[in-house]
């Protein structure tokens, strides 16, 4: 049978089965495991096994559970609350400030946990109604707690992150090093259209009243919200960048951090530990059969041959390299519309990145473009994962064609800051060289 039949039952396979509703973990797994049987035989089963238990020997993998403990505890910890407090008493005052501020909180977020949802709860339970109460437009308060929460997987630590190095192969601590200069260019820009915007249209997010914006002693009192986070993210990343850890130790130090933190916030009991702990393990045992449906998929379809396929596809795509890479980017868009990121990057990934690398682009550069796209899928209808999160803690008067209509211009922004990083590289790999 030729690979090019193989490929539409294959994929027709996993779409019958993940619109039946099945997890797609067991899914992608379980189709991969069968197609192995009838491609190679029973013995294409110790290809599998021994890839994964390659995975598994990996000390790197010991981040993951770490870094999801410790975004747990910092949920829970009450930061999110006195972050806010600071951004109101400081940014009141400019038009279109608080949503300013919460966007430099889910940056603040980003750089303290590597998941996605935490920043979006956190800012549409506390931001948003505040936000609303001000005369606030709600599309662009929507639009902005949207954008910010996907900084979780760009901004270091990130869980994505640590996946897509352990698929891929390439150094965690560069990949971590090239999210960063991304990452606060892509808060600055966000901030900028928020400020120009209000500038033109103050009616959409109007200035509060001097009596809102608190005195100068107020302020400086407010400051204190920031040193933990400060304290955090210099723990993570500092200790990351300066060499002292390698990014599986610096998810240790941040779990110290935030149990810091739930101290000083007078947070820390036996219930906050338990709760935290079971969350973890529940989405550390869901990772895992992800990993082993990663290593099932790339073995079976690279048994097909499909790599070879698709390296004779792309040869008919005009535009040379870049026009590629532009099929790439538009045939991950499309997905990270109806799929989740874990299961785009199984998907994708074994296949993409050898043929980026044999057209001469640095696979950690392309990890960076990738993630900013799962960051635009966690935020793009109908399946972003952002938009159901906030939907969850939103006000009853926020409908869902609300929250979809909000993210139109950010993912406009989002692709903008895309662009540059395709045109300047150096905005990921300058960290990583210095480093």
């Amino acid at each position: 049978m030729s690979i090019e039949i193989l490929t539409i039952l294959f994929f027709g396979s996993l779409l019958f089965f993940l619109f039946l509703g099945l997890p797609l973990a067991f899914v992608l797994g379980g189709v991969s495991v069968i197609f192995l049987y009838f491609t190679w035989g029973p013995h294409a089963f110790y290809i599998v096994a021994s890839r994964m238990w390659g995975s598994m020997n990996s000390f790197s993998l010991v981040a993951i559970p770490l870094f999801i403990y410790m975004a747990m505890l910092l949920e829970r910890a009450g930061v999110a609350r006195d972050l806010y407090h600071m951004m109101h008493v400081w940014w009141a005052g400019v038009r279109g400030g608080l949503a300013i501020g919460t966007v430099v909180i889910c940056a603040i977020f980003g750089a303290m946990c590597g998941i996605s949802g935490a920043a979006v709860v956190s800012m549409g339970t506390i931001a948003l109604p505040n936000m609303l109460e001000r005369g606030y437009d709600k599309e662009l308060a929507l639009g902005a707690i949207n954008a910010g929460g996907g900084w979780g997987i760009l901004i270091p630590p990130s869980i994505i992150m640590i996946l897509y190095a352990l698929i891929t192969g390439v150094s965690i601590g560069k990949l971590f090093a090239a999210g960063v200069v991304p990452g606060l260019m892509l808060m600055v820009l966000v901030s900028l259209y928020i400020g120009i915007r209000a500038y033109f249209q103050p009616h959409l997010a109007p200035a509060l009243p001097k009596e809102e914006r608190g005195g100068v002693r107020e302020r400086l009192v407010s400051l204190r919200a920031v040193l933990l986070p400060i304290l955090i993210v210099v723990m993570v990343l500092g200790s990351i960048f300066t060499g002292v850890t390698t990014p599986t130790e610096a998810a240790a130090m941040g779990v110290l951090g935030a149990l810091i933190s739930a101290i000083v916030y007078r947070r820390l009991s036996w219930r906050l530990l338990r709760e935290s702990s079971l969350r973890t393990f529940r989405l550390t045992g869901m990772i895992m059969w992800i990993l082993f449906a990663a290593h099932a998929f790339s073995s079976a379809y690279n048994a097909m041959g499909a790599q070879a396929m698709i390296s004779d596809l792309m040869t008919y795509i005009p535009g040379g390299p870049y026009g590629i890479l532009l099929a790439m980017m538009v045939i991950i868009f499309l997905m990270a519309m109806v799929l989740d990121p874990l299961g785009i990057m199984l998907i994708t990934l074994p296949v993409f990145v050898p043929i980026v690398t044999s057209l001469g682009f640095d696979p950690i550069w392309f990890g960076i473009l990738f993630i900013v796209m799962m960051e635009i899928g966690y935020m793009t209808p109908p399946f972003g994962f952002n938009l159901f999160y906030l939907k969850g803690v939103a006000p009853p008067s926020v409908t869902m064609g609300d929250i979809y209509r909000s993210v139109i211009p950010y993912t406009l922004v989002e692709l903008t800051g895309l662009v540059l990083i395709i045109i300047f590289p150096a905005i990921a790999l300058w960290l990583p060289g210095m480093l």
